[in-house]
């Protein structure tokens, strides 16, 4: 009987210390305020999120696809906004394996902020955006395929 609590023990220990695995935030997921769709995927060692829906892709002034007119690089004004990639660089954190750093580019300013992800459930993550120490947080939500 002993010898099989010590089994239990000794695996209870080696569960406890194993490391935590990251939240998984791939997927297609709905902005909060409902006119995009970011499908978050791996790029490499990181995640990252691609703008794959508009519900308004065309832009009323020119009756084109909307672009990237903000960017910062000339180069890239004109590249459409679906298929621009706004998260940028997500990897968990060392602090917190559920939550995951990196940027956001907005396109509506051309600007790029630090940001954070986190996963509160299977359908829904908090998307944090921070330029110094003021904050913005969105939830989003699964787009269910």
């Amino acid at each position: 009987m002993t010898r099989y609590l010590a089994v239990a023990f000794a695996a209870l220990g080696l569960a406890i210390v194993r490391p935590a695995q990251a939240a998984d935030i791939s997927g297609v997921w709905l902005t909060d305020s409902a006119d995009a769709q970011v499908r978050m995927a791996r790029c490499g060692a990181s995640m990252c999120g691609t703008i794959i829906w508009l519900r308004q892709p065309i832009d009323p002034k020119t009756g084109q696809p909307l672009t990237d007119s903000k960017n910062p690089d000339p180069a890239r004004r004109s590249r459409p906004m679906i298929g621009t990639q706004i998260a940028v660089d997500f990897r968990p954190s060392a602090q917190d394996p559920n939550k995951y750093i990196g940027s956001f580019y907005n396109a509506e300013d051309g600007n790029t902020y630090t940001g954070s992800i986190t996963q509160p459930s299977a359908d829904s993550l908090h998307v944090t955006g921070c330029l110094l120490v003021f904050c913005q947080t969105q939830t989003w939500t699964r787009v269910k395929r």
